[in-house]
């Protein structure tokens, strides 16, 4: 760190470093007129920085990174802050659904797309139903999904559990693509829309009585709890 000191002869104020200081017990010479004195004694407060002009050999070099430096940084931020919202891009659009168009448009350029929200805690199976089908060996499960969120999002995993007197047989996780065409997974369940749905589960070798269907994994966290 620079101090500064002021010549007692001409009253030139300057910067002096602490190892300048401590080379020759404190003695510097003036820049100006030539004066040796103890610069230590000579210590002013950093006010008098402005008082007079400091000698060349004496100035603190310029900083070479200070000139990039802060460019830099701004630049790093922006990359930071778009890599922020290209990953949270379903998430805005799931709290301001209006900005769906400008992600849209901005990913139209960039290459990207943006998928629909993803919130299965607001969607819930209204009303299920499941039969055996012998002949088949096969069970057929018919359900009823409803979007309480006010926005399109993405359909849900089912949990479908297999039971006998109460006893989990067996434990599947229905992906979208298993009970829905293409078609109405590009499309998602609409806001405040109804889904019907119906699933044929393969039943060889399981003795199953009854079931148990859940939004995976929300909901069947919660029923697992109770």
């Amino acid at each position: 760190m620079s101090l500064v000191t002021r010549c007692p002869a001409c009253g030139t104020a300057f910067r002096v470093q602490r190892e300048q200081l401590t080379a020759h017990f404190g003695t510097v010479r003036c820049g100006k007129c030539g004066s040796a004195f103890n610069g230590v004694t000579a210590l002013v407060g950093p006010a008098a920085r402005s008082e007079a002009p400091v000698p060349e050999f004496l100035e603190d070099p310029p900083s070479r990174g200070s000139a990039w430096l802060w460019p830099l940084l701004s630049v790093a931020a922006l990359v930071a802050l778009v890599a922020q919202l290209h990953f949270a891009r379903s998430e805005i659009i799931a709290w301001v659904p209006q900005l769906r168009p400008a992600f849209e448009a901005v990913c139209r350029l960039a290459g990207c797309a943006v998928p629909l929200p993803r919130r299965p805690e607001l969607i819930r199976i209204v009303s299920s139903d499941m039969h055996n089908d012998p002949p088949r060996r096969l069970f057929v499960l018919n359900a009823l999904l409803h979007n309480f969120a006010r926005f399109p999002q993405q359909y849900p995993d089912l949990e479908l559990t297999l039971t006998d007197a109460g006893k989990p047989l067996t434990r599947r996780v229905l992906r979208p693509v298993e009970y829905l065409e293409s078609r109405a997974m590009r499309n998602g369940l609409d806001a405040g829309a109804e889904e019907a749905l119906r699933v044929h589960v393969d039943a060889t070798g399981v003795p199953a009585s009854g079931y148990e269907l859940c939004i995976y994994p929300h909901e069947c966290l919660k029923s697992a709890k109770q």
